[in-house]
């Protein structure tokens, strides 16, 4: 069995960090996007953007916290995780997130002048 995932795609939101039984870990989204594309029939497909809550540990999340800043680009291994629970209206919640198990930063945004 395999449980492998690989995204390469820009921080959406600034690294969240908690401590869990002290161990360090960071939460933030990021956006993966495929270009618009033309089908044989030319149907023209348009841009697709898909959100991902990435999940870090220990000194991958302190890392995150230092370095990523929304715009950063990365390129992440990790696994799916799905986790489940019941809200206080007893309605019940799932959310699956990418638990990061190696990354690298590929670009960092560029800032450009105010005009």
């Amino acid at each position: 069995m395999v449980n492998k995932v690989i995204l390469v795609g820009n921080v959406g939101t600034i690294p969240e960090i908690k401590y869990a039984d002290k161990r360090p870990v960071a939460r933030f989204r990021l956006a993966t996007t495929e270009p618009p594309r033309r089908l044989p029939n030319g149907a023209e497909i348009p841009e697709r953007t898909e959100w991902h809550t990435i999940i870090m540990w220990d000194d991958a999340a302190l890392s995150a916290e230092r370095y990523f800043t929304k715009g950063t680009k990365l390129y992440i291994e990790g696994k799916l995780r799905t986790r489940e629970w019941n809200d206080r209206n007893a309605i019940t919640r799932r959310e699956t997130s990418i638990v990061a198990d190696t990354f690298d930063i590929l670009a960092r945004p560029t800032s450009t002048p105010n005009k």
